[in-house]
């Protein structure tokens, strides 16, 4: 699409409405050479899902029908691929309980609640060109499809939004719903929100790309959807700041290149990380401005379309740019990946939309380096100029809660995530902490885990510098390894070790981390791994520094007195190879001593790592850039 780009518009993405609207069509079209005869099943090539191929098939429409109405909404009804009509067909052939491509009801899989929520969403968005147009007929099998939502059990996680969105569509065509199925689900899911306004995916400690492309995103569609309602003329208001201040911290999460952080559960749902920006366009907020929102927006499509997703045949594949099943969860489907439909919500806005129109404006990594603590999933997020990369030291998300002791799952509950790696998901290393943990290490070398760690403090120091704590309890798991792989730790046989203190500092490209093993007879040997780096081949140079050629990572400590790289193979999406430099004792942990360890990801390998020294009871660090720190750690442990 690279004849399209405009410099003067898009000076940073290129991109312009014409480049999104150029890559719905491709998905739709190459979709359609995967459709039954009567169009209610796209099924597209690849291993079936843990569902099977008829929640597979399901999936391929519902998700492609995202991108089928956005693309007419904005064209306010211009439908050039005649799209309304090829899904019109599919609706009628689908919710048709006596044809032989019916779906999957939704009293029959608790998947067809998700994918019925698209249903509603899209013939909410198109009314006057789909759902009006439809049969009586059809139109009475559609509401007798989506019926069984009501007085259902969903999740008490983002799917309530489900629900609420198909009972609302049921309501405002005249169907049957439950007022207070709308009200229960309303007030469960208040309960979500938390500080600066995120919003966590249930009662656990999770966040992640949901926080944006789910729980920002369907509270204002409902608002909508319910408009006139008292109910959501009051709510409106509370979702619209939420979503303001939330974005004021989501554009420091996207990199330079475009890339998202690599980090929670369902990331082969790709640029759908673009939504919770189109939204704050669709509902005029002034902050961030409409060209910021596109740059973020266009960045994250264009880093994944210049990756190589979609493919040469146009179709999405389970993976981050190729194909990678391992990013995957046990249930997802060749049809999954389509949920990235939903980053094509800005196709509903018209060209002549601020967003569209607005000259892109630079990133916030773009202009400078910054440092940053988002309070609710317990961040330190720093971004660097010089390299465009975006870090995250985690001591607040972990897909938990304190003291549940489960197994590290690596898209949760490492100590750090940036827009330039990716966590090791599969291979021996996924489940054994290494990259980006704090580790003791058992007799057999079995390292330890910190899910249910407690966050304790978190700040911004008078330089700029950030820093944060957490503690927990290290424990050894035997997981249970027929519970469902859902993207969080697993429960199983516990044994638990010494309680480890660690708190992070963090200025533009280090880390110094310290940590400190509490008084026990069964400290092991401590371990603190850095960044995994996506490499070409597996032969680090000696010491426990590494390079690509373009990024460096790294760890320095003194006290730790061990260390090197592992070398893991087919690992993570970024790359053939993966390098994890780390350090260690080489033998067992002096415990109530603080060890340090300076830890790096960056461009080229540095002269100097930070000083750290002592003065009594508070920490010195000297940074290379000249700035000094002092911290009492005390001040950060306190709960």
């Amino acid at each position: 699409m690279a004849p399209l780009d405009d410099p003067r518009l898009s000076p940073f993405t290129g991109w312009t409405r014409a480049h999104w609207a150029g890559l719905a069509d491709r998905l739709l079209l190459a979709a359609r050479r995967h459709t039954s005869p009567g169009r209610a099943h796209v099924s597209f090539p690849g291993r079936p899902g843990g569902y099977g191929p008829d929640v597979d098939a399901l999936e391929g429409f519902a998700r492609t029908f995202l991108a089928a109405g956005f693309r007419v909404a904005g064209e306010r009804g211009a439908d050039p691929l005649n799209l309304m009509e090829w899904y019109a067909d599919g609706l009628a052939a689908g919710t048709d309980p006596h044809a032989p491509e019916r779906w999957v009801r939704l009293d029959e899989h608790d998947q067809a609640k998700v994918e019925a929520a698209s249903l509603a969403l899209v013939l909410h968005l198109t009314r006057p060109w789909l759902w009006d147009r439809l049969s009586p007929l059809v139109q009475e099998q559609v509401v007798d499809y989506l019926t069984p939502a009501i007085g259902s059990w969903y999740p008490p996680i983002n799917w309530v939004w489900f629900q609420i969105v198909v009972e609302q569509f049921l309501a405002s065509v005249g169907g049957p719903y439950s007022a207070d199925d709308i009200e229960a689900g309303l007030a469960l899911t208040d309960g979500f929100a938390r500080q600066d306004g995120w919003y966590a995916d249930g009662d656990e400690r999770a966040y992640d790309h949901y926080a944006g492309w789910a729980l920002q995103f369907y509270p204002l569609i409902w608002t909508e959807m319910a408009a006139g309602s008292p109910d959501a003329e009051s709510r409106r208001p509370v979702y619209l700041r939420r979503l303001e201040r939330y974005l004021q911290d989501a554009v420091h999460l996207v990199g330079a290149d475009g890339s998202p952080l690599i980090q929670g559960r369902s990331l082969t749902y790709r640029f759908a990380a673009a939504v919770p920006f189109w939204l704050g366009a669709r509902y005029g907020l002034d902050s961030p401005a409409p060209g910021l929102l596109r740059r973020a927006a266009s960045g994250i499509a264009r880093h994944f379309v210049s990756h190589g997703a979609p493919g040469e045949d146009g179709l999405l594949t389970l993976g981050w740019h190729g194909p990678w099943r391992p990013i995957a969860q046990s249930y997802s489907g060749p049809g999954s990946p389509y949920w990235a439909a939903k980053g094509l919500f800005g196709l509903t806005l018209p060209a002549d939309h601020p967003v569209w129109t607005a000259v892109e404006e630079p990133l916030p990594v773009e202009r400078d380096d910054f440092q940053r603590v988002v309070a609710a999933p317990g961040w330190l997020v720093g971004g660097t100029r010089a390299d465009g990369v975006v870090r995250v030291v985690n001591h607040g998300t972990d897909h938990s809660r304190p003291g549940s002791n489960l197994t590290d799952s690596p898209l949760y509950a490492r100590l750090g995530y940036s827009t330039a790696t990716s966590p090791l998901l599969a291979g021996p290393h996924a489940g054994r902490p290494l990259d980006q943990s704090v580790t003791l290490l058992s007799e057999t070398g079995e390292p330890s885990h910190r899910t249910g760690f407690d966050t304790l403090g978190l700040e911004r120091l008078p330089t700029g510098t950030v820093a944060g704590a957490s503690r927990w309890r290290a424990h050894w798991v035997t997981p249970d390894e027929d519970v469902p792989d859902h993207g969080s730790g697993r429960s199983g046989e516990v044994r638990l070790g010494p309680w480890l203190e660690v708190l992070s500092v963090v200025r533009g490209a280090w880390e110094v981390r310290l940590v400190r093993v509490q008084p026990s007879e069964e400290a092991g040997r401590l371990r603190v791994g850095g960044w995994p780096l996506p490499a070409d081949g597996p032969d680090p140079e000696p010491g426990s520094v590494v390079s690509n050629g373009k990024t460096c990572s790294g760890v320095w400590s003194a006290g730790l007195d061990d260390g090197g790289v592992t070398a893991a193979d087919d690992a993570s999406p970024l790359g053939l190879w993966t390098l994890v430099p780390w350090r260690a004792t080489s033998g067992p942990a002096r415990t109530d001593v603080w060890y340090d360890a300076a830890i790096h990801l960056g461009a080229g390998e540095p002269a100097e790592p930070p000083a750290v020294s002592w003065d009594g009871p508070s920490c010195l660090f000297t940074w290379p850039d000249g700035t000094s720190d002092a911290l009492d750690p005390a001040r950060l442990l306190r709960p």
